[in-house]
């Protein structure tokens, strides 16, 4: 099992409406945020940046910490593109004015769009990529002169804390940014449900999403969604062999496995006599074999455990059933020996062939480091295949 590693506040619904009047009262038209220019919170975003860049490695090993991702990839790409997000959102703001159409006839006019705050945004982040996902929704909303209420999710609450303590170096003025912790059906559902909250951005699964929508429409909110899938590679006979198998292995367990763009179902062309088909799929295998699943501290490691024992529970569970209905385990499927030995929820790069297109684990999203392998003949059955259900 793992062990506790610290304590986060369970937030109420109370909690949460504190947290948007002290947001809303940040966008008053009075307020120091609202009077800023565009020029400026544009500035405040670098400022931002900046700030996050310096602490960047104590941020990586925060998140490595709380995901059980390997401190390599959280240095090398999750703070990195923290930051980048803040940039990039700091240089297109000023370009990103409304659109004008001159409307010719009878009554000739110009229509025009300008784009103007809504006041206070929720945000929900999800636990696979926290400070990434909570920067890539913080930035357009602060660039744009909202103020935000964000709830990151329980399992990885460091991250999004420490943003908002560096919101201060920033000279973002107090109220802008506000996080509150706790559980989805507690303080998620207050922060989507609450009537000044004006925006929504959501990341999460898919019944969830659904939820959301609906709590959202009922207030007729604006909303944004970014769900689960089901992704498909579609190997042809003619790739670049080496190249193809190493970039669908990091597509396929980059993470463990717990990216909504990873390759879950791997669709391999046959070729004469399956000869292609059996061919990468042994070389697939082998590359997946080779992945280091250990510490996420350790230099060597290319995948460390999953998020919680509930996820490992569900992973574990997809495996059972996907065998149940006839798949074969070509590796993995199983925890590593030194999950014993280390504690935490470690499970193997795990690749499983003989499922037709239309079983569970080949429609369902598993959100770890298992996949499926299936042979197509030609183009229309690499289509009809994914899209079978």
């Amino acid at each position: 099992p793992g062990r506790a590693d610290g304590e986060v506040a369970s937030s109420s619904a109370e909690d949460v409406a504190a947290a948007v009047q002290v947001a809303k009262d940040a966008v008053s038209e009075d307020s120091p945020w609202r009077r800023l220019s565009l020029d400026a919170r544009c500035e405040a975003l670098r400022r931002l940046a900046d700030t996050l860049e310096r602490a960047l490695p104590d941020l990586a090993e925060a998140e490595s910490r709380d995901t059980g991702k390997p401190y390599s990839l959280a240095k090398a790409l999750d703070i990195p593109r923290s930051i980048a997000n803040l940039r990039f959102f700091a240089g297109l703001a000023p370009h990103a004015g409304g659109a004008v159409h001159r409307l010719q006839g009878p009554l000739e006019s110009l229509s025009y769009t300008s784009r103007k705050p809504v006041g206070v945004v929720g945000m929900v982040t999800p636990w696979n990529l926290p400070l990434y996902l909570f920067t890539w929704k913080l930035a357009p909303a602060l660039v744009m002169g909202n103020s935000v209420v964000a709830k990151p999710s329980e399992l990885t609450p460091t991250t999004a804390s420490l943003l908002a303590e560096m919101c201060t170096s920033a000279d973002i003025p107090p109220g802008v940014v506000n996080v509150v912790h706790g559980e989805g059906h507690v303080a998620g559902q207050a922060l989507v449900s609450h009537p000044d909250v004006s925006a929504v951005s959501f990341t999460g699964g898919t019944a969830t999403g659904a939820a959301v929508a609906a709590l959202a429409a009922l207030q007729f909110k604006k909303l944004s969604l970014e769900l689960g899938g089901k992704n498909a590679a579609v190997v042809f006979d003619d790739c670049a062999f080496e190249d193809t198998v190493a970039g669908i292995v990091r597509s396929s367990f980059l993470n463990s496995g717990q990216i909504c763009l990873c390759s879950s179902r791997i669709l391999v062309q046959r070729g004469p006599n399956d000869a292609f088909y059996n061919r990468f799929v042994d070389a697939f295998v082998a590359a997946a074999r080779g992945l280091v699943v250990g510490r996420p501290d350790a230099s060597t490691t290319d995948m460390g455990p999953v998020v919680s024992q509930a996820h490992l529970n569900k992973i574990q569970a997809a495996v059972q059933a996907a065998q149940a209905d006839g798949g074969q385990v070509l590796c993995g499927g199983r925890r590593p020996e030194l999950a014993s030995e280390l504690g935490g929820f470690y499970f193997e790069p795990t690749v499983i062939a003989g499922l037709e297109g239309d079983s569970t684990l080949a429609q369902t999203e598993v959100f770890g480091p298992v996949v499926t392998v299936h042979p197509f003949h030609d183009e229309e059955e690499a289509l009809r295949l994914p899209n079978s259900k």
